[in-house]
């Protein structure tokens, strides 16, 4: 019997140790593979997910961009209601010379004063820049210089004056702005 035991054992020790080795080497395949797979997954998704951060962080940035546009418009939309509710208020057109005459609007109003120089009007050459000025008894002030914006469209405060206003006027001058009018006259009121 202790034979038959002592051969028996012996035979199913090296199948034993053989399942055991097996067993050893499928696991580590299974970890190597998922340790392979696990790296994989997490490069791939590092690097999209640090491309959606970096598309997250323009969006935003660009909301942010057009939020302060929008605030501006509104400041500027609010500034027209508030000077078109103003009783004083009149509405003096501007006109452009021929044969194709642009036209703009001047909101005048004892307190404060609004120019629209119209829509569709082109940007200024390089160096050169919009200014307003104010007529009063033949002698033109300058209001302040304006550029326009990418739709052509520009609205510009004008300072209340000392003097009624008998013509407003556009005229195309150089970078900085001159103390008389020397460019080219773009648009002007009636008198």
């Amino acid at each position: 019997m202790r034979r038959v035991a002592a051969g028996a054992s012996s035979r199913t020790s090296p199948r034993r140790r053989r399942l055991l080795r097996w067993t050893l080497v499928s696991a580590a395949a299974v970890v190597g593979v998922s340790a392979f797979v696990a790296g994989f997954v997490a490069t791939r998704y590092e690097a999209r997910i640090g491309l959606m951060a970096r598309e997250t962080s323009r969006i935003r940035a660009d909301l942010h961009r057009q939020e302060a546009e929008l605030r501006d418009r509104l400041a500027v939309s609010q500034g027209v209601i508030d000077l078109l509710r103003d009783p004083a208020t009149r509405m003096v057109t501007l006109r452009g010379p021929a044969p194709t005459p642009k036209r703009g609007a001047a909101c005048v109003a004892r307190s404060q004063r609004r120019l629209s120089p119209g829509r569709e009007r082109p940007p200024p050459p390089p160096g050169k820049v919009y200014e307003l000025w104010t007529i009063s008894a033949g002698q033109p002030r300058p209001a302040g210089l304006f550029t326009v914006d990418a739709s052509g469209r520009a609205t510009h405060p004008v300072a209340p004056t000392r003097s009624p206003v008998d013509v407003f006027a556009v005229t195309l001058e150089p970078e900085g702005g001159v103390p008389a009018p020397t460019g080219p006259m773009v648009l002007a009121s009636a008198k």
